[in-house]
């Protein structure tokens, strides 16, 4: 390689480095317009059967099936929320008509059970104790700041549920346009592979997402019966919580354990620590346990197979990737966007080894 050539290497290298640090810092910068597209594009293929039944046996236009599939997703929405609201209501009222000394008393008569039942297994729990008066007198300062939080989140969270929906409303309406134009974008000469790509994406991603439906109802309904059995408290809405939880990977199933037996034992504060809560608590957490072994060797195996089909450290890392550029809806997120690039991998550089190694069983 002589001057000229090595010099036009590096050139090629530096402006190729040069262009992805630009695309991660775009990315960066509109993370939450990238990340509303991605749950609108999610959202058009769950509920693409709903307008394609509208559209193709109600002989209802473009226009009216997707209003008619908005406005179920509407509902199913409304409905999570009702259940939830409920609940959120009745602890502000708890929390309104809260004595802070009774309170204090019984936490601390709660702590004082917990230490000396695990005392009785030689494990020391008094050094963990926190601070109650320090706690509480903390709490109340930051009141202010915690009603602004909450003020702010509520606001971001009605904006980016109202774009979503407007942005799945297009999705649904004009789906072939949209393939049409995303398919312009690319050269002509390649044009006819980015449309088998479009295709075996949208394929792909559909089993993926009805197939985590799948999984989800089967947790949901293991959970509330595991719970309906040991007569816990809103077991139904505990169990849609926990099961929906096990979107998140891996951090999902562990906040869904320490949730439930957490509920777990404070509907059963005034029984018997020992021998009516501890018992209830590590039988439901034996049983949620046993639901996320289910899931794990017979759920999940046949979700990926069917979509997916990356060996599970690919999975890891694309995961640990997408959480540190978008945060939990990334690790969401992460599987599905990374069968899509797998699939135009596969399809524009099937000459490469790497690529054809990588993408052999799609």
């Amino acid at each position: 390689m002589n001057k000229v050539d090595y010099t036009s290497t590096i050139l090629k290298t530096l402006l190729y480095l040069s262009g992805i640090g630009l695309v991660l810092y775009i990315v960066s910068q509109v993370k939450v317009v990238i990340a509303y597209i991605i749950i609108a594009s999610i959202l058009s293929l769950i509920f693409r059967p709903v307008f394609d039944f509208v559209n193709e046996k109600l002989k209802l236009n473009h226009t009216l099936s997707s209003i008619f599939t908005l406005l179920l997703i509407i509902m199913i929405f409304i409905g999570i929320i009702s259940l939830l609201i409920p609940i959120v209501l009745e602890q502000g009222k708890n929390l309104s008509l809260l004595n802070v000394n009774n309170f204090e008393i019984k936490v601390n008569a709660l702590f004082d059970e917990l230490s000396s039942y695990l005392s009785s297994y030689n494990i020391d729990f008094d050094n963990t104790l926190i601070d109650f008066n320090t706690l509480s007198k903390a709490s109340i300062e930051t009141i202010p700041q915690i009603l602004n939080s909450i003020g702010s989140v509520l606001g971001s969270f009605t904006m980016g549920v109202l774009s979503v929906l407007f942005i799945t409303f297009f999705f649904l309406r004009d789906s072939i346009k949209i393939e049409k134009w995303v398919i312009l974008l690319f050269p002509s000469k390649v044009q006819k592979r980015a449309n088998k790509s479009v295709s075996e994406i949208k394929n792909l991603l559909s089993r993926y997402f009805r197939g985590l439906i799948i999984q989800i109802s089967i947790l949901f309904v293991f959970y509330t019966i595991l719970l309906l059995i040991f007569k816990v408290e809103d077991a139904v809405v505990i169990a849609f919580l926990c099961a929906l939880l096990n979107l998140i990977p891996y951090i999902g199933p562990i906040i869904g354990l320490v949730l439930m037996t957490f509920l777990t034992m404070t509907s059963n504060l005034g029984l018997d620590f020992s021998s009516v809560i501890v018992p209830k608590t590590i039988y439901i957490g034996i049983g949620y346990i046993i639901a996320q072994l289910i899931d794990n060797f017979f759920s999940q195996p046949y979700i990926f197979s069917n979509s997916v089909k990356s060996h599970p450290l690919e999975i890891f890392i694309i995961i640990l990737v997408g959480g540190f550029l978008f945060g939990i809806s990334g690790m969401i997120i992460a599987i599905p966007m990374y069968t899509a690039i797998k699939v135009i991998g596969k399809v524009f550089y099937s000459e490469n080894k790497f690529i054809k190694k990588l993408t052999k069983n799609i």
